[in-house]
């Protein structure tokens, strides 16, 4: 197993290569956390992630012979990037086989990094059959994502580094997917002090730790479908999973919704861009998923912060829906001139913005005389839209909401 001085020995092998992130504390969540909340930002990590920690300790073990001949790793993206960067600066060849879902900018990034990419199957278990296939074929260095002693010690570092920003720390929460990330800082934390509370959190549609530790092994989820691509992983390490049960108090699950909530509540009140992955910490304090009181000291670990414009407009629109300021509304009218006009103006004195309308006729379940008018309204939240739903049903104007 992995010890502390694993994890100190890891620190001072790569310290020269990687940035301390900082680890503020912030006002903006006093609602969800009545202590001190801090941010630890790995996002502002090399490549973006916390993944360059563990990837180079681990690089830096290889032999003369093996940098020669290269090394592969299967990645959903974060992981890859980090291999391409060390491996780089090594003179090592790398090749990062990735899922085809893999968003664009980490593809982008890792090629650009000098990696060759091998786009495979749909999810990290399909990319990892590939590079263990390379490996065997070519002669290179597997470098795993999460199971392996030296990529675990290397990211138990982030921990290190919360002890010292944060000496008084009750609680860390931490983001799981393979078990490495949380696994190293749950070493450094609880070793250094046991009365440190390390709290995993995964996302319910990639919930693979939390189904291992209620079989007692590791358990293989059929499907992993979820917006934090970088924990998307179907099965958790043989090497973590111990780690995890020794150290870790528990894993928690999160949703979507909160997830998407947490990513655009980070970039509205922090002014900062975290990707679905890195944003479950906070997620699972959206959702009450962690008990804590006025007097706890907390650390949120942002993991990473690499996340395309396309999905991270769907995830703000979905946040958007999620704190009510996105609202679909149907109205039922008589389908004669004046009523939209009507409608419009009576949302207009309500202060919400219409930001879409379309009718619908043929495939609604209405009277041949009525049309269903559909609504898209920004908000100022939930409680505004229902005050625009009472006021449209105290004029008479049948509504129900379309979300």
């Amino acid at each position: 197993m992995v010890a502390l001085a694993d994890v100190r020995r890891a620190r001072e092998r790569i310290s020269d290569q990687i940035r301390v992130t900082p680890c503020p504390p912030t006002e903006q969540f006093r609602d969800i956390f009545p202590g001190v909340l801090h941010l630890k930002r790995e996002n502002e990590q090399f490549t973006g992630s916390f993944k360059v920690r563990g990837a180079l300790n681990r690089i830096l073990q290889l032999s003369e012979d093996e940098r020669a001949r290269g090394v592969v790793a299967a990645s959903a993206g974060n992981h890859g990037q980090a291999v391409a960067l060390h491996a780089g600066r090594m003179g090592a060849p790398a090749t990062v086989v990735m899922p085809r879902t893999t968003p664009l900018v980490k593809i982008a990034n890792t090629e650009r990094l000098g990696a060759r990419v091998e786009l495979v199957g749909e999810s990290f278990h399909e990319a990892r059959e590939r590079a263990d296939e390379l490996a065997r074929t070519e002669g290179l260095t597997f470098i795993h994502a999460f199971d392996d002693e030296h990529v675990i010690a290397g990211q138990g570092t982030v921990g290190l580094e919360i002890l010292e920003a944060v000496p008084q720390v009750d609680l860390v929460l931490v983001p799981v997917g393979g078990g490495g990330l949380v696994s190293g800082v749950a070493v450094a934390l609880k070793a250094s002090d046991p009365s440190i509370r390390v709290i995993g959190v995964e996302a319910a549609a990639a919930a693979g730790a939390r189904a291992s530790l209620d079989a007692g092994h590791p358990v293989e989820l059929s499907s992993v479908d979820t917006i934090a691509d970088g924990i998307a992983v179907k099965r958790v390490g043989e090497k973590t999973l111990p780690l995890i049960r020794k150290w870790v108090e528990k894993v928690v699950t999160v949703s979507e919704d909160a997830i998407a909530q947490a990513v655009l509540l980070l970039l509205e009140r922090e002014k900062t861009v975290v990707e679905g992955a890195g944003a479950v910490a906070l997620a699972a304090l959206l959702e009450g998923r962690v008990s804590c009181g006025p007097g706890d000291v907390g650390v949120a670990l942002l993991s990473g912060g690499n996340t395309d414009v396309n999905m991270i407009s769907r995830i703000i629109h979905r946040g958007l829906v999620r704190d009510g300021r996105l609202v679909g509304l149907v109205a039922t009218v008589r389908d004669r001139p004046g009523a939209l006009a009507r409608l419009t103006a009576l949302v207009a004195e309500t202060g919400a913005n219409v930001l879409e309308t379309y009718h619908q006729r043929a495939f609604a379940d209405i009277s041949v005389g009525d049309v269903e008018i559909v609504l898209h309204l920004e908000t100022r939240g939930a409680g505004h839209a229902q005050e625009i739903l009472d006021h449209l049903r105290e004029n008479g104007i049948r509504t129900r909401r379309a979300d």
